[in-house]
């Protein structure tokens, strides 16, 4: 069972005012995780954790989070935009892209933002669209291959395929890539790397640093190079399901410190720092939909409707991902009906929920989406002309801010050329 952060009376009271459905998120919780995740990385002292602004690119939270100590991930001109305009700069912000513009690479050495490379011909095009190459360069690599954590405690799985991945160098080309940014001017340099994504795991963070902790000792080795910062990227995860088990980000911490005592302590590198670029799990498990059952339909199978749909909330739809549903004021109700919980759009993938069980649904009943704060309303788009809801940030006295109203025809119609 998921509990909500909100109750049936707060959400009576922000409905009206604000109408469903909308993406409600929680400034208390946001705030303890992010101090829980710099608490965990406390023991090294340069750490910095760059959310990742994919996940929830929204000005009120992206402020919130920087007044807990963090930086801004981002892979896009507007993301970097968007960025500057929150405040953060300079190496507060880490600029992590693929198939990269020039105007792209201009505005991040404008703002001052660590630049991390995607492929080895980036070197000369980095230098090329800058006229010339920063002090502080990072690098992605790519291990190829299988990665497999193999059984956990927890009794988890992880599996993914780098090799598949269109990120990163190889493990020569990254090599070399140092070579060629130190010749033409770089004195410090940073690995970053991606293996596995929403890893319910407490080793996975560990075992990828040791990945990039021997190679950092290797590289140093090979070429000389000082390489000042290591970046884990992203990759844990949450539990969607209530049956799953919550990642413990201090237990993470202190398996990525073993590893960091005794990989590169030992080479004379106790002087790196380190970087996380966390999305979901920052915000992921507080935010939510709420949205408002409107229509019944009984045919081969038990239809809700409600008044969200994949454009508010696309993960469903597209991966058939699996977030919980709570029926507020009906939370110690027992789940006796199985319904399909449907959007209005004309797909048949619009559905939150396949033969989900729920207490009995009535109209007007306020669902709450779980776990939507990442990758949720960040990924909504307008097919079918639906118009993207509002988000609204739940603060901790209790009161509620507008923080991106809801679309509007206007808006729809902004960009057209009659």
């Amino acid at each position: 069972m998921k509990t909500p952060f909100v109750t049936k009376p707060q959400l009576e009271e922000i409905i009206r005012t604000y109408p469903t459905p909308f993406h409600l998120y929680d400034e208390r919780g946001i705030r303890e995780n992010a101090r829980a995740v710099n608490a965990a990385f406390a023991w090294n002292g340069g750490f910095k954790e760059y959310f990742a602004v994919k996940a929830t690119p929204t000005p009120a939270i992206l402020k919130l989070l920087r007044e807990e100590g963090c930086g801004a991930d981002c892979s896009s001109l507007t993301e970097l935009m968007l960025a500057e305009k929150c405040g953060f700069r300079g190496e507060e912000i880490m600029f992590s892209s693929n198939n990269t513009l020039a105007e792209e690479y201009r505005l991040a050495d404008r703002l001052g933002a660590f630049i991390n490379l995607d492929d080895l011909t980036h070197v000369d095009f980095l230098e090329q669209s800058i006229g010339h190459i920063p002090e502080t360069v990072f690098c992605r690599y790519n291990p190829g291959g299988v990665f497999t954590l193999g059984e956990s405690k927890e009794g988890f799985q992880v599996m993914d395929t780098p090799g598949d991945a269109k990120y990163g160098m190889t493990r020569p080309q990254i090599a070399q890539a140092f070579r060629e940014l130190r010749a033409k001017g770089a004195k410090s340099f940073g690995l970053h790397c991606f293996l596995a994504s929403n890893t319910i795991s407490n080793e996975y963070y560990p075992e990828l640093a040791a990945i990039l902790f021997r190679l950092a000792v290797e590289l140093k080795e090979e070429t000389g190079c000082h390489i000042g910062y290591i970046n884990l990227s992203g990759g844990i995860g949450v539990p969607y399901r209530p049956e799953e088990p919550a990642n413990n980000i201090a237990v993470i911490g202190a398996g990525v410190q073993k590893k960091f005592q005794e990989i590169l302590v030992p080479a004379g590198m106790g002087d790196v720092k380190l970087c996380g670029e966390l999305g979901r799990f920052m915000l992921a498990p507080y935010g939510c939909l709420v949205t408002k059952v409107l229509h019944f339909k009984h045919i081969y199978k038990e239809y809700a409707g409600v008044d969200a749909c994949a454009a508010d909330l696309m993960r469903p739809a597209v991966y058939g991902a699996y977030h919980h549903i709570t029926v507020s004021g009906k939370e110690d109700a027992p789940c006796g009906h199985k319904y399909d919980v449907t959007g209005s759009l004309c797909e048949n993938c619009d559905k939150f929920a396949v033969d989900r069980m729920l207490p009995a649904l009535e109209r007007g009943d306020l669902l709450v989406i779980h776990d939507t704060g990442a990758h949720g309303h960040s990924m909504g788009y307008n097919y079918n002309g639906k118009l993207r809801s509002a988000e609204l940030l739940l603060r901790e006295d209790g009161s509620v801010d507008l923080i991106r109203r809801a679309e509007t025809p206007e808006d729809y119609f902004a960009t057209v050329v009659w």
